[in-house]
């Protein structure tokens, strides 16, 4: 049992914006909200004076690096990273090693998060194709029916358009959803550092086009008008590719678009500072690309913020710049980054943000029950909107990140599960 006293609950799933006390019984079910409620006895009391209690950040793009790469990330070390940041459910992507595209692999997951002590939801999407290699499709049905929220070959392009086609058909059918990396690697002359950038140029490498992502979006749209299937376009960087996105809705696919922090907020002139640690693909584009961004979370045409948490050791990035990995951090960062760069500068209201960064992902991915409600579990998470942060150590193996002692603005103060306040161990 765990009383929450002096919250103020925001919820974007019901619009529910009022000072309230939340009582959460043994089973961790909200079984009261009131204005005031006097501890039951023996019953625990969280004070949330001055904080905004709202339902768990929802992630629906993270790498946790487990079964293969654990010296990056594994699921104990990416859970207490997610409770870090704020969020209760995550979606892990099927590039691991090997590739989650069994029913073996997604129960080695499942089981492992429980194991950990299941303080976050941690949910395996799986791979379209057999090994990542686009050729085969995977068992969608057997797959659904063990657990998986839906399918990804993240990292890859699904580049032969029948096996796309196919795979959009397999997904209407059995009314799931996919969630694609656009990326025509043709015009990828060196990942990681957008084309024509002065980055590039000190950097001595030519870059990615962002026509790369735009023509790939684009035929994808074309193919969800025509199959009916629901598609997530993962990680949008391009400007146009957000236009492109905005048309299809219009013209009434099933598709919607997931940004992330470091897009939102950083631009290609962020390589010449940080390096590798800006490294990330597709690469972060010019202002007028991040202007696009804000203007899609504005207008709806951007759903969804995921992290794209992707961890890797201090070795790997520390390689010459075409050599290193791409990708950074995000998970722990993710709530303060979107505070400060859209809700600090009035791009987008608390339940706004709030929207894009629980309700969408979990509606998109067909997650119930996750608003503040009596007779709905407790997945929480309380908020400090004005707080001033800086980031110096993670939770995540990973530390990766360009955010490293930048000034922020806001942070979470902790998660709430069932009847449970999750206090993290000390960081190593």
């Amino acid at each position: 049992m765990l009383l929450i006293q002096n919250a103020q609950v925001l919820d974007p799933y019901t619009g529910l914006d009022a000072g309230l006390d939340l009582l959460i019984d043994d089973n961790g079910i909200i079984t009261r909200m009131e204005p005031h409620i006097n501890p039951p006895a023996c019953c625990p009391v969280f004070d949330a004076a001055g904080k905004t209690v709202a339902p768990g950040l929802v992630d629906t793009h993270v790498h946790f690096r487990d079964p293969g790469q654990t010296q990056k990330e594994d699921i104990a070390s990416g859970m207490r990273a997610a409770a870090a940041g704020g969020f209760t459910t995550v979606v892990c992507m099927a590039n691991t090693v090997p590739t989650c595209d069994t029913v073996e692999t997604l129960q080695y997951v499942q089981k492992t998060a429980q194991h950990e002590g299941g303080f976050v939801n941690v949910h395996q999407a799986c791979a379209v194709t057999k090994g990542l290699k686009g050729e085969e499709l995977t068992d969608f049905g057997a797959l659904l029916a063990a657990g998986a929220p839906g399918f990804t070959d993240d990292g890859i392009n699904l580049t032969n358009m029948d096996i796309c086609l196919r795979a959009m058909e397999l997904a209407a059918q059995h009314d799931t959803v996919l969630s694609f990396h656009e990326e025509d690697k043709s015009l990828v002359y060196s990942p990681g550092v957008n084309f024509g950038s002065q980055a590039a140029q000190e950097l001595g490498v030519p870059g990615a086009k962002p026509s790369s992502e735009e023509a790939m979006v684009a035929r994808d749209i074309a193919l969800a008008l025509r199959t009916g299937a629901r598609v997530v376009f993962q990680h949008i960087s391009s400007g146009l590719s957000i236009d492109l996105i905005r048309a299809g809705k219009a013209l009434g696919a099933s598709i919607f678009c997931e940004v992330t922090p470091h897009h939102l907020s950083l631009t290609e002139d962020a390589v010449c500072k940080y390096g590798t640690y800006a490294r990330m693909n597709p690469p972060l584009r010019r202002e007028d690309d991040r202007q696009a961004i804000l203007r899609g979370l504005q207008d709806g045409t951007v759903d969804m913020i995921a992290t794209d948490h992707a961890p890797h050791t201090v070795e790997e990035k520390a390689r010459p710049f075409a050599q290193a990995p791409s990708g950074i951090t995000g998970l722990e960062t993710a709530f303060s980054v979107c505070n400060t760069y859209l809700v600090q500068t009035g791009v987008l209201t608390k339940r706004q943000l709030l929207e894009k960064m629980s309700k969408n992902p979990a509606e998109v991915y067909r997650f119930a029950d996750k608003s503040i409600e009596i007779g709905h579990r407790a997945e929480l998470c309380v908020l400090d909107w004005d707080c001033d942060k800086v980031y110096k150590t993670y939770y995540s193996k990973g530390i990766n990140t360009p955010y490293t002692n930048m000034p922020l603005k806001g942070a979470p103060i902790c998660t709430i599960m069932g009847d449970q306040v999750v206090q993290l161990s000390d960081k190593t």
